[in-house]
């Protein structure tokens, strides 16, 4: 038998199979409207597994594949009760009552010192905030929950050096919303008091994620990188050290704040580097124009089930942008994702995805739908 006969007869398979899932669906629509009528959970765990186990069976040597193809059309069968049958619920209609502007002439939060890149990043996001600085990353949420500031401003991730896992871990501990973010060009430059050289630097004192976009060229010129709090930080710490063996790595501004000259230039390994920063805050607001959202959760300890998740946000065509998975610290080996996807609240499907993963889901935390821009 050739190839091409074994394609037909594929295809003449498919066009029995094709009417028959048609069928199937509507009967999935049928069942949830009578579940609906009757005030009935849409997911029944039971069932489901009597029909995996029951194809499994029937399936012979291809039972697990069998399986795995019905777990499948059993996702996308809930998936289309749930977008056109089940009430969305209190959190659809807090998204729905979110404010639309973010506010001005307000206090904001960020790390550091002034020309640190967080400064940057948030005179950049708020124009006319006044910015108040914080010694560390939890400080700035704490600010945010002491109503010391309306806003904070922090960075969750590098082009180069990948996320700021403490930063993570902060958004899975206070669950503050999301109302902006921002892609930040960060470039690294090599700092020394005036009238040194790049030979003289032996050490330089930098945030470790500094530190890191910049490791070849450290390696390179052979210079020992030790960890400070924050890169403005760094750089007023090395001009009160009045050391000309040592250096900082900084921002061209905070060279020119902190009274050093730059000398080297643009020492990050990755040319085109850049920070993702996010703004934090504890009312929800959402802007016509967002096209970013975020959502934390846990998944029940079974097989396929973060597949599960993860496929029902193919199914509605929202694009994966960011999985970060931490530690619940629960004391069991229990996991978090932190989770964002290209998207609008604004349409309906997206919504009722939504709504449903908070109702099923174990631990699950609406972040935010914001509009993410590039700061050039």
């Amino acid at each position: 038998m050739s190839l091409e006969n074994v394609r037909k007869e594929i295809d003449a398979i498919d066009a029995e199979l094709i009417p028959l899932l048609k069928k199937r669906m509507l009967c999935s629509l049928k069942v949830a409207k009578i579940k609906k009528e009757q005030n009935l959970p849409i997911l029944n765990e039971k069932r489901e597994q009597e029909i995996i186990e029951n194809v499994t069976e029937k399936g012979g040597e291809f039972g697990s594949y069998i399986a795995s193809i019905y777990r499948e059309i059993m996702g996308v069968s809930k998936e289309a009760q749930q977008a056109e049958l089940v009430p969305l619920g209190a959190l659809a209609g807090q998204i729905v009552m979110a404010k639309d502007g973010i506010k001005e002439n307000i206090a904001v939060a960020c790390q550091g010192i002034e020309g640190a890149f967080g400064s940057i990043a948030a005179k950049n996001l708020h124009t006319t905030g006044k910015i108040k600085y914080y010694t560390t990353f939890e400080d700035v949420f704490k600010a945010v929950a002491k109503d010391e500031v309306v806003y904070g401003v922090l960075p969750v991730e590098n082009s180069n050096a990948g996320s700021v896992s403490e930063v993570y871990d902060l958004i899975l501990k206070y669950r503050y919303y999301i109302i902006s973010a921002a892609d930040l060009a960060v470039g690294q430059n090599l700092l020394g008091l005036k009238g040194a050289t790049a030979n003289d630097i032996k050490t330089v004192y930098s945030h470790p994620q500094a530190l890191s976009q910049s490791e070849d060229f450290l390696k390179g010129a052979g210079i020992k990188g030790e960890h400070y709090s924050n890169t403005a930080m760094a750089a007023k710490y090395v001009s009160e050290l009045g050391d000309k063996s040592v250096g900082a790595i900084a921002s061209t501004l905070a060279a020119e704040l902190y009274g050093l000259d730059v000398l080297v230039p643009n020492i990050q390994t990755i040319k085109n580097n850049s920070t993702r920063f996010i703004t934090i805050s504890k009312q929800l607001i959402i802007p016509e124009d967002a096209n970013k959202i975020s959502v934390v959760f846990s998944v029940p300890h079974s097989v396929g089930a973060l597949n599960r998740v993860l496929n029902r946000f193919c199914i509605n065509g929202l694009n994966l942008t960011k999985i970060e998975s931490r530690a619940a610290k629960n004391g069991e080996f229990d996991y978090l994702f932190y989770l964002d996807f290209a998207g609008n609240l604004n349409d309906r499907k997206t919504i009722a995805l939504i709504s449903s993963l908070e109702k099923e889901l174990p631990d699950f935390t609406f972040l935010g739908n914001y509009k993410e821009t590039i700061i050039k």
